[in-house]
């Protein structure tokens, strides 16, 4: 039987497929894309039915951590989609929300205040992101919390798989390249350094609408609130965790204001899927007041 997560890969994966067939892509990207994607929905389909007929240990693992390349696979893939070019008219509209939070209601200054302190802390924020899942995978784990994986992972991929999807209807470019040399912050940390050049290398050209990094965050750190109440400790230093990379993500203009706003609230939707979509969760709930 397949989980919720894995289902939900599926429908991803499926999708992408049909967006390879529908876009207007570049040569080449439809037959790879089909081609991945049909490998990728056998490999699912294949765990699922070798754990239906081992029962082993090792098959179960292999099913809870096999999202976390694929959620990697799935932003990649989105970059295939990317246009041959921009208008830029989206990131017109958007900047000027920008400007008001950084210059006007003094942002960039409040965050420069202690010198390098608090954007380097924004910039390590950032590229936390990364450890994120396999954190509170590994946190579930080490805590005899196996059977709370899928619902964890539902919610993590409602909300980064959510925004990935929405991608191809918002074409756009992150203000810094848009943008060069306006807005950008006045203190320049080795940790950004390390952020922009991993940017450079991984990122795609397709959209920063919504922001994923947003949304993943908080839909970890919601998730987590309802499948361990009895900690919480974990989902509040997520939260914080979060919301630190929100805020690196305008001030470091790597997102704009627009994009964090929609990743909150696709984490939303991640957070009724974790709280409605486990069937042990109201006990769990209640044994915890």
């Amino acid at each position: 039987m397949l989980r919720r997560s894995e289902r939900l890969l599926i429908a991803y994966f499926i999708y992408c497929a049909g967006c390879s067939v529908l876009m207007n892509v570049r040569h080449g990207v439809r037959p790879v894309t089909l081609a991945v994607n049909a490998l990728v929905v056998t490999g699912v389909l294949l765990l699922g039915w070798a754990e239906s007929l081992r029962h082993r240990r090792l098959l179960s693992v292999l099913r809870d951590w096999y999202p976390l390349p694929l959620m990697l696979l799935a932003y990649r893939e989105m970059g295939w989609f990317a246009p041959y070019s921009h208008n830029y008219k989206l990131e017109q509209g958007w900047i000027g929300w920008d400007r008001l939070l950084l210059n006007q209601w003094l942002l960039r200054d409040a965050i420069e205040s202690a010198g390098p302190l608090f954007p380097a802390l924004l910039e390590i924020s950032y590229s936390l992101v990364y450890t994120i899942a396999p954190f509170s995978m590994s946190w579930l784990y080490w805590r005899r919390r196996t059977q709370r994986v899928d619902a964890f992972l539902t919610a993590l991929l409602t909300g980064v798989l959510v925004a990935y999807a929405l991608f191809p209807f918002f074409p756009s470019e992150p203000p810094r390249t848009v943008f060069p040399d306006q807005d950008l912050p006045r203190v320049f940390t080795s940790f950004r350094r390390f952020n922009l050049a991993l940017l450079s290398n991984y990122g795609i050209h397709l959209s920063v609408f919504p922001s994923a990094h947003v949304s993943g965050a908080f839909s970890a750190a919601f998730a987590m609130r309802e499948l361990l109440p009895e900690e919480p400790w974990v989902w509040r230093m997520l939260a914080v965790l979060a919301s630190s990379i929100a805020t690196a993500t305008i001030y470091g203009r790597y997102h704009y204001a627009v994009d964090a706003v929609a990743g909150f609230g696709i984490s939303l939707i991640a957070w009724l899927v974790a709280r409605h979509g486990d069937p042990d969760g109201h006990r769990r709930r209640s044994a915890c007041r």
